[in-house]
């Protein structure tokens, strides 16, 4: 009945790590489908800081092209400049000479026009002489309306060149507008991509983590199998021995402690399964349930029976020439200090007690007052 019990208990347990292995899956699963979805957000955001990186390129050539341009209307419009400046000086001076002239000819009357035409040797001459002093006063009228008129055009044409240049400073500013909101776009995006990378990274070690327990969850639950298999076989075969009994399975230095158990945890270096932190182990864990029998690893003399925090209740024995053996986390002990125990001998149970974290048999093997590997004497 025992041994049943044992394996009822072993069976249950592999059961419930392969319901936490499936809980895992589906968390791995959702992992994946989120990894996969920040992936897609992450194209999507490289994909509009491209489109971001383009407009902004072409903003900056636009803005190039422009303020060249804006050079361009300036020159053109300095020349515009010196020609008005020109014109109005030939506009002025052209005033200037025709009001002397009209100046001359009112304080002087037409008494030189009159002795010019008198002065005439004959018809022809005079009809000459009096369209030469008509077409003196037509030349400095049409000179003043022409000059009047260059002003004109080169002042329409100067505004003009201003109206363009204003137009191409509005298109600067605006232009300049745009590349400070791009950029600005361009900086959030950069933002956001540095955020998924940083989420994308967390998410993929979240998710080794996952794979990582799966898999053990995994290697436990087919060791639960293995052990519970065992127990069947044990069952089976009427091997199963009753507190008290004796039974010898090796015949290396050390019998094996456990027979009916695996090693869950060997000796060295590793993760403690209670506290999560770095430590060294000084022996061998067998998995097993609880109840299965313990047995002396050589024949020997009970040396400690006693219970601690930390080891619950242990059970140490003395093999002379500086050897000894020690069996912790027991449930039951079925010898007493002082006792002669012979290889093989049936000296108490697994258990759970102290600080495990499941029921196991702590085997741990000294020489000369210091552990060493078991394995090296099983």
């Amino acid at each position: 009945m025992k041994i049943k019990g044992i394996l009822c208990f072993i069976l249950a347990g592999t059961l419930m790590l392969g319901t936490a292995f499936q809980a895992d899956a589906s968390t791995i699963e959702e992992a994946q489908q989120r990894a996969n979805e920040l992936e897609s957000q992450k194209n999507a955001a490289e994909a509009e800081k491209s489109q971001l990186s383009v407009r902004l390129n072409e903003i900056i050539e636009r803005m190039e092209e422009t303020r060249s341009n804006i050079a361009k209307k300036q020159e053109e419009i300095q020349v515009k400049e010196v020609e008005l400046i020109q014109a109005k000086l030939d506009e002025n001076d052209q005033y200037q000479s025709m009001k002397k002239r009209i100046k001359y000819m009112y304080e002087n009357g037409n008494v030189q026009f009159i002795e010019i035409l008198f002065a005439s040797k004959s018809i022809g001459d005079f009809l000459n002489n009096a369209e030469y002093i008509t077409r003196i006063s037509e030349y400095d009228r049409d000179m003043l309306v022409r000059f009047q008129e260059v002003v004109k055009l080169v002042e329409k044409q100067e505004a003009e060149l201003q109206q363009e240049n204003e137009q191409l400073l509005a298109m600067e500013n605006e232009l300049t507008e745009q590349q400070s909101e791009v950029e600005v776009l361009l900086a959030d995006k950069n933002v956001e991509i540095s955020n998924l990378e940083a989420e994308i990274g967390e998410n993929a070690r979240k998710l080794e983590e996952l794979k990582a327990a799966a898999a053990e969850a995994e290697r436990r639950r087919k060791e639960a199998e293995e052990a519970a298999k065992r127990q069947q076989q044990i069952a089976e075969s009427g091997s199963g021995s009753a507190p008290g009994q004796d039974v010898v399975t090796w015949t290396g230095q050390l019998s094996n402690p456990c027979p009916s158990a695996y090693i869950s945890s060997g000796y060295g270096p590793r993760r403690a399964p209670t506290a999560g932190a770095s430590s060294y182990h000084r022996g061998i864990d067998f998995a097993a349930g609880n109840g299965t029998p313990i047995y002396a690893a050589e024949a020997g003399t009970v040396v400690t029976v006693a219970y601690s925090g930390a080891r619950g209740n242990y059970v140490v024995i003395n093999h002379g020439n500086g050897l000894s053996t020690l069996y912790q986390h027991c449930s039951a002990i079925y010898v007493s200090v002082g006792q002669s125990v012979s290889r093989g001998q049936n000296i108490a149970a697994v258990g759970s007690t102290g600080i495990v974290s499941g029921a196991h048999l702590h085997f741990e093997v000294w020489v000369n007052g210091s552990p060493v590997n078991p394995a090296g004497y099983l």
